[in-house]
């Protein structure tokens, strides 16, 4: 993580998203701008939380992790997207895991200025209230509808979103093979099918598949197969 002091940027974020009216005048110089390569880890589940985090360049992957060591993908967003917005509210440690799928760009601000400068805000806890009410009807039905679908759909799902960033043409992702045993859990399948779904998609010439990395060769082939893309 990078945190950038560049005013300009930030303002220009702001309206471009326009979000600048979410923040009073007393939070705006606690504004800044964090930077989180690809692959990093932005925020763990379990672990405390310092800050709200908005996504406002990139694309984030957020699951949860089971007692037992398994993955579920909870959804793949980008922007605009709050991260760390349900444990201020409810003063809890994160719910979930979030790391950046391409290079991410956040707007960041400490919880102990919004506590002392923003609880009384109106448009800024109407800003929260929309946000937070519209994760929990999502989640509400992410599991169950995810599951709805068959493995080749949840798959080419993954992978277009681990592969292509709309607001990033030249971003060009691909899923390392170490990674495909996690990559099972994360789709809700087991290894063993996960591979044969791979080589079905091969045959098929959506993707191709070497030692180290699985490549989306058809996008519009393989964006087809995965739908509306149910991870985001």
């Amino acid at each position: 993580m990078k945190q950038m002091k560049d005013r300009e940027q930030l303002n220009y974020y702001l309206y471009s998203h326009q979000i600048a009216s979410v923040f009073n005048e007393e939070l705006m110089p606690y504004l800044s701008l964090y930077n989180f390569d690809q692959g990093e880890i932005i925020c763990e589940q379990g672990e405390p939380q310092s800050h709200l985090y908005i996504l406002v360049k990139g694309k984030i992957k957020i699951f949860m992790t089971s007692s037992e060591g398994h993955k579920l993908i909870i959804a793949f967003k980008s922007p605009l997207e709050i991260v760390g917005d349900i444990e201020f509210i409810q003063n809890i440690e994160l719910i979930n895991t979030v790391e950046a799928v391409t290079p991410v760009c956040m707007i960041g601000i400490h919880y102990d200025w919004l506590k002392k400068y923003g609880m009384d805000y109106p448009p800024l806890l109407q800003f929260l209230l929309k946000v937070i009410t519209r994760k929990f009807r999502i989640k509400d039905n992410s599991f169950s509808f995810n599951m709805m679908y068959p493995v080749e759909v949840r798959l080419a799902s993954y992978l277009m979103s681990i592969s292509f960033d709309e607001s990033n043409t030249n971003f060009k992702g691909r899923l390392p093979i170490k990674d495909l045993k996690d990559a099972a859990g994360l789709i809700g399948t087991s290894y063993r099918h996960l591979n044969r779904v791979i080589n079905q998609l091969c045959a098929d010439g959506l993707i191709e598949r070497n030692k180290e990395f699985i490549n989306v060769k058809d996008r519009d082939g393989l964006s087809v197969l995965a739908n509306h893309n149910i991870y985001e």
